[in-house]
Order: C-alpha cells, then sequence, then structure tokens
C-alpha cells in the first residue's frame, strides 16, 4: 500500500514539474532503461532519448483525468521504453519482424502483467528470505548474492567440510522453496 501511495505522488510530482519527483523517477528507472537498449543493438544517446520520450509519453498520460496507473511506474516506464525501441530498430531495420505488426508483437498488457507478477514474486520471496532466520539467510547470501565457493563457506560459518556446507545450503533452500511457496500459494 505506501509503494502505491508514493508512485502516486511520483506521478502527482511529474505533472507539477516537481523536480525531484523526476529525478526520483530517472533515478529509479533510467540505469534499467539504459541496460536493456545497448542490449539491444542500441547506443548511450539512443538509451538517453528513447528515455526521454517515455518520461514525455508519462507525463502526457499522468496529466490526463481518466489515466490509473495499475502497476509501477518502473514497469510502465521499462513497457513505453521497450515498444519505443522496437519500433525503432524496426524502422532502422534492424529488427525484422515475421510479418506481424509491432502491436502484436510487444503487446504492452501482456508485458505489464509479466512484470507486476514478478514484482509480487520478489516481494514474496524477501518476505520468505525475511522469515528464514539464520544462518540459513547469510548462508544463501554468501552463495547466491556474493558467489563464494563452498569452501570459502564451509570456513567462513565453521562447518567442517565443503560437502557439510553444500547439505546445510540446500536444507536452507530447501526451508525458502517451503516458505516461499506458503506465502505464494496464499497470494492466489
Amino acid at each position: 500500500m505506501k509503494a502505491e501511495i508514493n508512485e502516486q505522488i511520483l506521478l502527482r510530482g511529474l505533472v507539477n514539474n516537481d523536480s525531484k519527483a523526476i529525478e526520483s523517477i530517472y533515478k529509479e528507472n533510467y540505469n534499467m532503461i539504459q541496460a536493456f537498449i545497448l542490449n539491444n543493438n542500441g547506443t548511450y544517446d539512443d538509451a538517453r532519448d528513447i528515455f526521454q520520450e517515455a518520461m514525455i509519453t508519462l507525463y502526457e498520460k499522468a496529466k490526463s483525468e481518466s489515466f490509473v496507473l495499475t502497476c509501477q511506474i518502473k514497469t510502465y516506464v521499462y513497457s513505453v521504453c521497450r515498444r519505443l525501441w522496437l519500433k525503432r530498430l524496426q524502422q532502422m531495420g534492424r529488427y525484422v519482424s515475421t510479418g506481424e505488426s509491432l502491436e502484436e508483437t510487444v503487446p504492452v498488457e501482456d508485458d505489464l502483467e509479466v512484470h507486476e507478477k514478478r514484482n509480487a514474486e520478489f516481494a514474496i520471496m524477501e518476505r520468505a528470505m525475511g522469515s528464514l532466520g539464520e544462518p540459513c539467510k547469510s548462508l544463501l547470501d554468501a552463495y547466491y548474492i556474493r558467489k563464494k565457493g563452498m569452501t570459502e563457506i564451509a570456513t567462513e560459518f565453521g562447518y567442517t567440510n565443503a560437502d557439510n556446507a553444500k547439505n546445510q545450503k540446500y536444507k536452507c533452500l530447501m526451508r525458502l522453496k517451503k516458505l516461499f511457496f506458503a506465502q505464494y500459494n496464499i497470494g492466489e
């Protein structure tokens, strides 16, 4: 709920040309868009142009009384940028569609649904990790986030060898999975 209120405050700030709101939207979204454009045959200049176009689109939509944002700003901006970029690639002849129109190739609604579902799953995973407890939380963080090897983890956590550390990681992962799906199934 708090995130939704923050999103609405940012949108109102955008409409009122509040520099803090605009800067916040920029900071939270630009790097993701830049990475997308660079990974898809674009340049830094292309990323700036596409992001600017998306910000203008968001601004125009947010000004409309009938506009209701049904997803996160991040999801909306990503979808608009993706659609704009694919359209530009198509115009430059670097994107070849399979005879379908761009509308059929990149349905924004599907994009939004996928991102909304992914965001919901990340939130559930965050809650599951929060309720996992120690040492599982730290052990999984060491392996999956900090990319440490089993021997290093065994030493850090005081296990007799890498095999014991691996066994404990597996048990922790199963506990996390159980917590995740318990919360995931409640949400459906």
